[in-house]
């Protein structure tokens, strides 16, 4: 039965990934299409990691103190290893004074 699951996920996986190949011959000129599919990756990145970045932590405020820390060191330009760090100092000061 359980072969019959992963086979199942399988053939709806490659249907997904397929069907637009075999839909879409020619290249999308439509500029709002375009657009649209541009930011998809950014806002499915969004969608997985914020309700992550809340259950990752022991409370919400430690949580909003690591997103905060990683907004201000992200528009201050630094690299994606400094801002992570710097989220993560947040968190771990947040929670070992405060909670």
């Amino acid at each position: 039965m359980v072969y019959l699951y992963i086979f199942i996920m399988a053939f709806v996986t490659y249907l997904i990934r397929v069907i637009p190949l075999t839909v879409f011959r020619k290249k999308i000129t439509n500029r709002f299409v375009c657009s649209f599919l541009y930011y998809v990756p950014y806002a499915c990145l969004t969608a997985m990691t914020v309700p992550a970045v809340f259950y990752a932590t022991k409370g919400v405020p430690s949580a909003l103190a690591g997103v905060a820390a990683a907004l201000v060191l992200s528009c201050c330009r630094k690299g994606l290893a400094e801002v992570a760090v710097g989220a993560c100092i947040a968190v771990f000061l947040v929670e070992q004074f405060f909670m």
